[in-house]
């Protein structure tokens, strides 16, 4: 039986700390899916086109990771993607209380378990919100932002 996992988030841009649970969590599956989430009703600084594609990238050379768009609830892409799991990074007490309710909401609508990855050292200040506002300041991202 292979185990699927999916890592979801709108990942606007992709950072380093979103790379390194990728990175942590396709040694816990057979087969790991980043679902590049999207809401009209958000405004995003990257279309999801190119979210996607710049992930894929990243991953080419790991047939186990694979990315998809999506637009509706995490519980039915995991369910269309063959997942059991959902994994989810937290980087702080705020993020873990959050995760867990949304991990008791998620297995009861469908037994899907959530998995948490907490923050590598050093990586729990970094954010794509972050990302974003000293992107629009002008400032210099790329240490946060994973290389190829």
């Amino acid at each position: 039986m292979q185990r699927t996992g999916i890592f979801v988030g709108s990942f606007d841009p992709f950072t380093i700390g979103h790379d390194s649970v990728v990175r942590r969590a396709v040694k816990l599956f057979d087969r790991l899916v980043i679902g590049v989430g999207v809401n009209e009703s958000k405004r995003y600084m990257l279309p999801a086109a190119e979210r996607v594609e710049a992930i894929r990238r990243l991953y080419s050379g790991d047939e186990r990771i694979s990315v998809e768009q999506y637009s509706d609830l995490t519980v039915d892409f995991a369910r269309r993607m063959g997942a059991e799991f959902i994994v989810k990074g937290v980087r702080s007490v705020k993020d873990f209380e959050f995760e867990r309710d949304q991990a008791d909401i998620n297995r009861r609508l469908t037994g899907i378990e959530t998995v948490l990855l907490y923050a590598e050292p050093g990586m729990d200040c970094i954010s794509s919100s972050v990302v974003r506002e000293l992107t629009h300041f002008g400032r210099d991202c790329s240490m946060f932002l994973p290389k190829p």
